[in-house]
């Protein structure tokens, strides 16, 4: 079954009323006799509010209490003048009045009973009837959803359409044409690779006060060696010169020019530079 189908076949479910679902707890005789009237106030009240609804309810209740007041007192002049009336007249004495207001308290602890009963069940039918009415809301609307379903998705449809028209030549990176989860899994690889590096930058960072410090004690070391070194560089000159005068001393300082160069070579290995 498609979405058209299934659409279709929820606006032609039977719109039920509370006369519709009572009408099977009511006789057979009642109903014959006011099925056309029932028909006709269930269509027009079909679109009335809660509120309406609660407004007639108060109105009706007023209303009875009213008939209810008229009832007893018409009920009670006729019983009075029938009694004075008839022959011989009706004479009650104490015991009958004793009896009938005994039987009239334990009727009206009936009737009270019988009224906290009947305002439970309403209580528990209004209750009932606020949660129908919400889930019926809540179809309704969900039904208006999904008739606009149909249209909002051929639209979706005719945009990646476009979209896809529209869409450049694919690169040759492979990773530039990866699915949704393995593009945010590398892009997390990536991520987490910037972090690192971020911390060795800053760990370097960190230390390069102390090797700058370091670097300028060998500096500081290094000069008394460059020193020497010129020294012995100018001595070596002066022998070579004296030796190519003949003055018979240059083996002497050749020697002492070596050992000077071995002595730098290893202050140079020992000072790594």
């Amino acid at each position: 079954m498609d979405t058209s189908s299934a659409i279709a076949e929820l606006q032609n479910l039977p719109h039920l009323t509370i006369l519709d679902l009572a009408s099977p707890l009511l006789n057979r005789a009642s109903a014959s006799k006011t099925r056309h009237s029932d028909a006709s106030d269930a269509s027009n009240r079909a679109n009335l509010t809660p509120a309406l609804l609660a407004a007639d309810l108060a109105h009706y209740r007023d209303l009875f209490s009213k008939l209810r007041f008229s009832y007893v007192e018409q009920v009670t002049k006729e019983r009075f003048l029938r009694a004075i009336t008839s022959d011989p007249p009706e004479f009650v004495d104490g015991s009958a009045n004793a009896a009938l207001e005994q039987k009239l308290r334990v009727d009206k602890a009936g009737l009270k009973e019988k009224k906290d009963e009947l305002k439970v069940l309403i209580g528990e039918l209004e209750e009932q009837g606020r949660s129908l009415a919400a889930r019926y809301e809540t179809i309704q609307l969900q039904t208006a959803q999904l008739e606009a379903l149909p249209a909002e998705i051929e639209h979706l449809q005719e945009t990646i359409d476009t979209l896809q028209s529209q869409q450049e030549p694919t690169s040759t990176n492979p990773s530039l044409a990866l699915p949704l989860q393995p593009t945010l899994d590398l892009l997390a690889e990536r991520e987490q690779q910037l972090s690192d590096l971020d911390r060795q930058i800053a760990a370097l960072q960190a230390s390069m006060p102390g090797k700058k410090r370091d670097v300028e004690d060998l500096r500081d070391e290094l000069a008394p060696l460059q020193m020497r070194k010129m020294k012995a560089v100018q001595e070596a000159q002066d022998a070579r010169r004296r030796r190519q005068d003949g003055n018979g001393i240059g083996d002497e300082l050749e020697e002492r020019g070596r050992w000077l160069r071995g002595v730098e070579a290893g202050l140079r290995g020992m000072l790594e530079v």
